[in-house]
């Protein structure tokens, strides 16, 4: 694998990690995970047993039926995907190649995903169980998908922050370490737990606007995405996202059409965001202003009170 910068951090195999819950606002992180894994037809190659990390009053099994007529329970959990053989992904790629598809497998037998749900207890084996399961398949690298609630426009391009612990990859990488302090998820959980495994860690993190949180955000997924696609090498097919993020911003902007508070309140974060982002604007004065979100993701709009409390399972919090 390379990155495409041509630094090496990421020249091994690379996990790419999202959760459902407090790290996923607007199904971003989730998403982007699952279209990375359909794209690349990977297979499972590990799951945690259920019944040691959920409660399932909290986190219920869900019924549906199959193609077969049958009903059928999914319950929670968390699934590791990865090429079925490495032989097979190559090939694999050469087909796809000579089809002219728009993916590009130089990469297949390098990627994989681990998806699921933040469980509900036993966070330090639950992070140990997954981390042996992916030393098995050699990963060497993670990179890890969250989506935060914040006081951000929805007509503006998302928000992207994107840190490391580990000082290598930040200097390889060009990027921050994050300052946040405060309530943490299970990606944090995962990600201490490499770090004593002295596994490379990178944190991707999108902003999903708090006042539409109840709703997923494909233009937030597709943010993750392009970010995503800087750092591996791997085409991501967008596929019809690129319009459901635009019918998405569409359908906010006539709701606020409808609703002169909420239109006004939207103009004030546009100006603090267009602010932020002109061209006299320090770098100390970006990452002052994204600190802001993160306070006011943990103790008011995300973590805290009001939308996105900690009865809300989309809150958004630690970009750690």
């Amino acid at each position: 694998m390379r990155v495409t910068d041509g630094q090496d951090f990421l020249s091994g195999r690379l996990l790419v990690v999202a959760f459902e819950g407090w790290n996923d606002a607007g199904d971003a992180a989730t998403g982007a995970v699952r279209m990375l894994k359909d794209q690349l037809e990977l297979v499972p190659l590990f799951e945690v047993d259920p019944e040691l990390y959920f409660d399932f009053q909290f986190n219920r099994p869900v019924v549906s039926t199959d193609p077969d007529g049958r009903r059928r329970l999914t319950w929670p959990s968390a699934r590791l995907y990865g090429p079925a053989h490495p032989i097979e992904a190559y090939e694999a790629g050469d087909i796809a190649r000579d089809a002219e598809l728009t993916i590009s497998a130089d990469n297949n037998d390098n990627v994989y995903l681990l998806v699921g749900t933040e469980p509900s207890r036993s966070w330090k084996a639950f992070s140990a169980e997954l981390l042996d399961a992916a030393l098995t398949h050699d990963v060497s690298a993670i990179i890890f998908l969250g989506a935060m609630l914040a006081d951000v426009p929805h007509t503006r391009p998302i928000s992207i922050f994107t840190s490391s612990e580990n000082a290598e990859v930040r200097r390889a990488l060009g990027i921050e370490r994050s300052a946040y302090e405060g309530p943490v998820g299970v990606l944090s959980a995962l990600a201490d737990a490499a770090d004593t495994l002295d596994i490379p860690t990178l944190s991707i993190w999108a902003s999903v606007p708090h006042y539409v949180q109840h709703s997923p955000s494909p233009k937030a997924m597709l943010a993750l995405i392009d970010k995503l696609e800087e750092l591996i090498d791997v085409v991501i097919p967008r596929g019809e996202l690129v319009e459901q993020a635009a019918e998405w911003e569409r359908s906010i902007d006539t709701l606020a059409s409808e609703d002169e508070e909420m239109a006004a309140y939207i103009r004030q974060l546009e100006a603090a965001r267009d602010t932020v982002e002109a061209p006299e604007a320090s770098g100390e004065a970006i990452a002052r202003e994204f600190e802001r979100y993160l306070r006011k993701s943990d103790g008011h709009r995300g973590p805290g009170t009001g939308p996105g409390s900690p009865d809300d399972p989309k809150r958004g919090p630690d970009p750690s």
